[in-house]
């Protein structure tokens, strides 16, 4: 659980900084409607590196705590493919990245069904 939570908190960081970065010093950089996709990939990348923290938090509250350790680590593995294709995406001309965007986003889909199983 110590490393869900630290974990979280690292792309919580992480998060914040591409944020700023895509606001200030990328805005001039993206094509038409580009920013929009950024700015999709940082408010996930946010939304579940905060979810980590709190799926960190409730493992040490459970003790059969399996399914809310893998839950974490799927948000992870979601904000890995999800966001991180979304940035590239974002801006390059890379389109083969497409097809790995919804697997970020069904790694999050099953996240949140193993919180939900995990705390019942």
């Amino acid at each position: 659980m110590q490393i869900l939570i630290v974990l979280g908190s690292i792309l919580m960081v992480i998060a914040v900084a591409l944020g700023a970065f895509g606001a200030h010093l990328l805005k001039s950089k993206f094509e038409e409607g580009k920013q929009k996709v950024y700015e999709t990939g940082v408010q996930y990348h946010l939304i579940h590196a905060l979810a980590i923290i709190i799926v960190g938090i409730l493992a040490g509250q459970y003790p059969e705590a399996g399914l809310l350790i893998t839950a974490g680590w799927l948000m992870a593995v979601g904000i890995l493919l999800f966001s991180g294709s979304l940035y590239i995406l974002s801006l390059n001309k890379i389109r083969i990245l497409g097809p790995i965007t919804p697997l970020g986003g069904l790694s999050f889909i099953v996240a949140w069904i193993l919180v939900a199983i995990g705390v019942m």
